[in-house]
């Protein structure tokens, strides 16, 4: 399936192994969007970031995008309520902001996808009783070229132990693994 991402570039939390570079985005006003978005045949759109719900703009933007019939699709921390014209919801939550999902998060998800840039399996534990979800996903850190995947490999064991069926799953970005940025 081919998507079309738009990519935003601020955020409410500071991940230190975030994939996002702050300091090379372009503001651009909605109708350069919808025309970038219109030179491509995908109709399924995925809105990333940075943090997309905090966006001041995202409503009109997504209002726009859904009447010209794409698929919406919305990768979150979760702390902020997502807009009702979105289709799919992947969140991920940061262990690092714990307490802040402890007083305010979205309770529920399509996806569920944790970094698991320390030993998430408590925080994952929680996740799971307080965000309902289709499906739960693991995912390595990397830092400075370095991956932790025997760690999260390791983790995912710890978690799916005494369960008929295993919840949680490894998610790997595999255009980290072959070099594609």
């Amino acid at each position: 399936m081919s998507c079309i991402f738009i990519r935003f570039g601020k955020c409410n939390l500071a991940c230190p192994w975030c994939d996002t570079n702050f300091n090379q985005f372009e503001r651009l006003p909605l109708s350069r969007i919808l025309q970038k978005v219109r030179s491509f045949s995908a109709k399924n759109i995925i809105i990333t970031g940075g943090e997309p719900t905090i966006q001041p703009k995202l409503t009109a933007l997504l209002a726009a995008l859904k009447a010209e019939g794409y698929f919406l699709a919305i990768e979150t921390n979760g702390l902020k309520n997502v807009p009702p014209q979105i289709d799919y919801i992947a969140v991920s939550p940061k262990r690092a902001y714990w307490e802040q999902y402890r007083r305010r998060h979205i309770t529920a998800a399509d996806e569920v996808r944790i970094v698991a840039d320390e030993n998430v399996v408590d925080f994952c534990q929680w996740v799971e009783t307080h965000i309902r979800a289709t499906n739960y996903y693991l995912s390595p850190c990397e830092i400075n070229g370095e991956m932790n995947l025997l760690d999260v490999i390791t983790q995912l064991g710890l978690l799916n132990t005494r369960r008929d069926k295993p919840l949680w799953r490894l998610s790997l970005q595999t255009h980290k693994l072959i070099g594609i940025e």
